[in-house]
């Protein structure tokens, strides 16, 4: 099936990318699909397109183990290549498969970050260099954006035995290919993920 863009656009930027919803998790402690919770009376899925959707990227990618119902028809559905190694995985389908200078990561529980801060991180990337936030130093992975030529150290990690994202990212964070951007005490809980029906609360 030809691919659908969401952008109008045929000559892509240098600052040009696409987005993608990571939702292939197997949401154990929740005991069910997270992407269809409902917060805040809409599902996690929906609040995650319509932000991805205000960035307006080139293309926007589902991450998940198979196709879903609620996928909408412009989003291109991305499964992981097996075995599958989690978020690794899916971030690394999806960097192979963008047409576009960056990727911009997010997650499907991770609802409450704003638009606003997406689009502050989307400002600040430079042609082959992406950003991520950091909260004590630490990396938010699955909220960040990737410049495409990262693709090959995520193919690298596939090949090893270690699927960890943070020492990925301070590889990439190394080779000048991510830039850190800290984030306030103020803004820490949009990075917060839905991992439990008490977080629904």
């Amino acid at each position: 099936m030809p691919r659908i863009k969401v952008s109008a656009n045929r000559h892509p930027s240098p600052k040009s990318f696409s987005a993608v919803l990571l939702a292939g998790g197997e949401s154990r402690r929740m005991g069910r699909d997270k992407a269809t919770l409902h917060w805040r009376g809409r599902p996690l899925w929906e609040w995650q397109i319509e932000k991805l959707r205000a960035l307006h990227p080139e293309e926007i990618f589902l991450s998940a183990r198979s196709d879903v119902p609620w996928r909408p028809v412009d989003v291109e559905l991305l499964r992981d290549v097996p075995p599958s190694r989690g978020p690794l995985s899916g971030l690394a389908a999806a960097l192979a498969s963008i047409e576009t200078d960056h990727l911009f990561a997010l997650a499907v529980d991770m609802p409450s970050v704003t638009t606003e801060n997406l689009r502050t991180l989307c400002s600040l990337v430079t042609k082959g260099i992406g950003m991520i936030p950091t909260i004590d130093g630490k990396a938010e992975p699955l909220g960040a954006i990737y410049p495409k030529e990262a693709g090959a150290v995520f193919q690298e990690a596939l090949r090893g035995d270690n699927f960890s994202l943070q020492p990925l990212v301070r590889k990439l964070i190394a080779l000048n290919m991510l830039r850190e951007m800290p984030i306030s005490d103020q803004a820490r809980d949009f990075y917060k993920s839905i991992n439990e029906p008490a977080d629904l609360n």
